[in-house]
């Protein structure tokens, strides 16, 4: 069987490079992240006030230690600029499952390719590499492109978890589930590359938002 334990590593692609989440991301984080309507749908609160990113990066660092998260800054490889960042989260070994979530990326780096080839180069390595079964992601039911997003990368919508979370103002948070599990994997694959080739021949022109 796979070895399933994960540990940091970097995920290359054509147009992202996914490295190990790092304090020394946190000003370019920070500057990825300094509009607050990214933060709407997000649970960490408005990420863009002073000094919260740094605590963020420093919560997410101690999830990982923890072993339930690894998390990744995105590096769009033509500007060098930190586009955003993401995880997979919940790692269960038992159940050879995760989640791919806390996705989040700058204004210039949304409805881009960046979100495509970055669910794909994670989704590669976790089914691939690591020798997953299942992989899930989640968003708010308010969140429709998030919504879209993940459809458009080709999971099957699972159901809506009422109530499932507070939110740091207070409102009540429906989440919508959706999953790819190994069998679809081959068949999700060739379609996530027809995407990034045909966002290549367009400049980079299509994508989506990425849930959490």
């Amino acid at each position: 069987m796979t070895n399933f334990s994960f540990s940091p590593v970097t995920l290359e692609g054509q147009l992202v490079r996914l490295e190990p989440l790092s304090l020394l991301h946190s000003e370019g984080l920070a500057e990825a992240g300094s509009d607050p309507a990214i933060w709407r749908y997000m649970l960490y609160g408005n990420l863009s006030l002073p000094g919260a990113m740094e605590a963020w990066v420093r919560d997410i660092l101690h999830r990982q230690a923890a072993g339930t998260d690894l998390p990744f800054t995105v590096i769009h490889k033509a500007s060098g600029k930190v586009a955003g960042a993401t995880r997979y989260l919940e790692i269960r070994s038992k159940d050879r499952g995760l989640e791919i979530g806390g996705t989040w990326y700058g204004t210039a780096f949304q409805r881009t390719g960046v979100n495509t080839e970055t669910k794909y180069l994670l989704l590669r390595h976790a089914f691939e590499t690591r020798g997953c079964i299942r992989v899930q992601f989640k968003a708010d039911a308010r969140n429709e492109r998030s919504l879209r997003g993940i459809e458009r990368i080709g999971a099957q919508r699972e159901g809506v978890l009422r109530n499932h979370m507070l939110l740091s103002d207070g409102r009540r948070r429906d989440s919508v589930y959706f999953s790819i599990i190994d069998s679809e994997w081959p068949q999700v694959k060739t379609h996530l590359q027809g995407l990034m080739a045909a966002y290549q021949g367009s400049a980079g022109t299509t994508g989506g938002a990425g849930g959490e």
